[in-house]
């Protein structure tokens, strides 16, 4: 029934309650690929650039990009554990750099993914309108269903 399930994560235990649907969909629907998505707010990158560097400004910025995204996704490397552990084999990490919402809805919709599951940390009044909401921003925006979690 899907082939790709997106499980985006925000780093925070809460977000985590999201992992025993996974593994109990991803087993009973045969999954072929499950791909765990953080996307990190991009890193502040100062322009004072010392021109006796051996790299240039460009390749500055994508080395510090790179180490910037690697490090976005190092906390998914436990879920893909807890993941493997429960039984599924096919896991990919993905780490992303940008605004969440936008970020993962342009993965969802660029990457053929059949299910999105993610988790919604159940925020109201003031401080939903203050910051928004990722779960409901993808909700209204991807492609493909999305099933929300509540934490």
């Amino acid at each position: 029934m899907y082939e790709k399930i997106l499980v985006p994560l925000d780093g925070s235990k809460l977000a985590e309650c999201v992992v025993p649907h996974v593994i109990k969909i991803a087993k009973d629907c045969k999954v072929k690929k499950v791909i765990l998505l953080r996307v990190c707010t991009p890193i502040n990158i100062t322009a004072d650039f010392p021109s006796d560097r051996p790299e240039t400004w460009e390749e500055h910025v994508k080395n510090l990009n790179y180490i910037a995204s690697r490090q976005c996704s190092l906390y998914l490397d436990d879920v893909e554990k807890m993941l493997r552990d429960a039984g599924l084999q096919n896991v990919e990490v993905v780490g992303l750099l940008g605004d969440a919402g936008s970020m993962i809805v342009d993965y969802i919709n660029n990457n053929d993914i059949g299910l999105v599951i993610m988790a919604s940390h159940g925020r109201s009044g003031p401080s939903r309108w203050a910051f928004g909401s990722v779960a409901e921003k993808v909700s209204r925006s991807s492609r493909a269903p999305v099933m929300i979690v509540h934490a």
